[in-house]
């Protein structure tokens, strides 16, 4: 059956010099279902079929649970400012179809954008396509604010792909994360759009009592007459916030008013197992915990830049603890970790393995330095209470200098012990 399909492919290969952009499509689809065949040809004669396709893919399936929980809290914090639903299993459809509804244009855009422009290039270039915007493509949705309008988006993935990837040279190439390259674009052109407390509760007019819900055609009109039909909740047009309701994520109030303000508002639990206000793929720690060890398990990303980065945000938060200068340095230096995207960071955006440290060393300094740094930014900037995206940006301009001066000390002492046995 894998052969007789393999030829069918084979047989309807466009020709490449007179189609050329129909043969980069159909290249890009060709390397995407089949694994290469060719082998190194000589001494060496390993073939392992997990080229960079499949280990990009291996990151997207670490993501898929994020994906899901985050759709489906999505729609939870849309109704906890309704003041209706407030367990989190309960309205169960209500909110998963409204997560997914504000999602799918979210994914759909930026995978429109960001694979456009990646096919252009390849067929300018007339090479196969890249596989590189297979994780960037699924991260980007999950860092951005679910409110995000969708042309904002679209220009943050073009910047990101072009002026971050393309003119560096493509896939590989690329000095800075292109995921928070996207991100760190909205945050400096439109900062409006993915800081402050109203950007992350999706679907309301303003945080503000009274203010009513905004549903589309496809709630009204289509999933309601479905859900009525089996007796079910549904969406209500006439909803509007409830009084006392701030939609301030857990940063933003120990920030301000420290650790006493942000347990009045949520419990650690809450907190730990993601039912609070955030980026969509960030709240849940244990899921991320789970997507973190696939990838090391399956060898697509360093455990070293992982734990290292843990270390570094550890021991700076308890130099925090010690100091004691502001609400936020008497977080316990353990709830640091509960909220955030430290996580998220950690797992998906560090351990990047094309803008991050290659030398094994390196990786400890590596993640070690973001770490350290993200938790300054996170305490010390007055205007922004996170620092993990500006602390990776940061150190991906590092990471190459990093690596040369642990290249230089190796070789360094490899002279002194020839000299010494000379």
């Amino acid at each position: 059956m894998k052969k007789a399909l393999l030829k069918f492919f084979e047989r309807i290969e466009p020709d490449k010099k007179k189609s050329p952009f129909l043969h980069t499509l159909y290249d890009g689809f060709f390397t995407f279902a089949f694994t290469p065949g060719t082998v190194t040809k000589g001494g060496v004669h390993i073939r392992d079929g997990m080229d960079l396709k499949r280990q990009m893919v291996h990151v997207v399936f670490a993501l898929l649970l994020l994906y899901l929980f985050g759709m489906y809290n999505v729609g939870h914090q849309h109704f906890v400012a309704l003041g209706q639903y407030p367990a989190f299993l309960s309205g169960f459809h209500l909110k998963l179809i409204y997560g997914i509804i504000l999602m799918l244009p979210i994914f759909v855009v930026t995978h429109v954008v960001g694979l456009g422009i990646e096919f252009y290039y390849a067929y300018k270039k007339g090479h196969g396509i890249e596989e590189g915007f297979l994780v960037s493509g699924a991260l980007i949705p999950l860092i951005m604010p679910p409110d995000i309008p969708l042309w904002i988006l679209a220009l943050s993935v073009a910047f990101a792909v072009w002026i971050g990837k393309e003119a560096f040279g493509g896939t590989g190439m690329n000095v800075l994360n292109i995921a928070l390259l996207a991100r760190v674009f909205v945050f400096f052109a439109y900062p409006t759009y993915i800081s402050g407390d109203e950007v992350w509760v999706a679907g309301l007019e303003k945080i503000a009592a009274g203010a009513p819900a905004h549903y589309g055609w496809i709630h009204l009109s289509v999933f309601n007459p479905i859900f009525e039909s089996f007796g079910w909740a549904i969406y209500d047009p006439a909803a509007t916030v409830v009084d006392g309701y701030s939609g301030a994520t857990p940063l933003s109030l120990a920030f301000h008013s420290g650790w006493e303000a942000v347990t009045s508002h949520y419990t650690p639990a809450q907190m730990w197992w993601g039912a609070i206000p955030g980026s969509v793929g960030e709240t849940s720690k244990p899921l991320i915990i789970i997507g973190a060890l696939f990838l090391i398990l399956t060898n697509i990303a360093d455990w070293r830049i992982m734990v290292s980065m843990l270390g570094g945000a550890a021991v700076m938060a308890m130099l925090y603890n010690g100091w004691g200068a502001t609400e936020f340095m008497n977080v316990p230096w353990y709830y640091q970790f509960y909220m955030g995207s430290f996580w998220f960071a950690m797992a998906f955006m560090a351990t990047d393995p094309v803008t991050a440290t290659s030398t094994g060393t390196g990786k400890y300094i590596y993640g070690f330095l973001i770490g350290a740094v993200g938790m300054i930014i996170r305490v010390l900037n007055p205007a922004y209470p996170e620092g993990w995206m500006l602390a990776i940006l940061f150190m991906n301009v590092f990471a190459p200098l990093i690596d040369h001066y642990v290249l230089q000390a190796n070789m360094n002492r490899r002279m002194k012990r020839a000299k010494a046995s000379a």
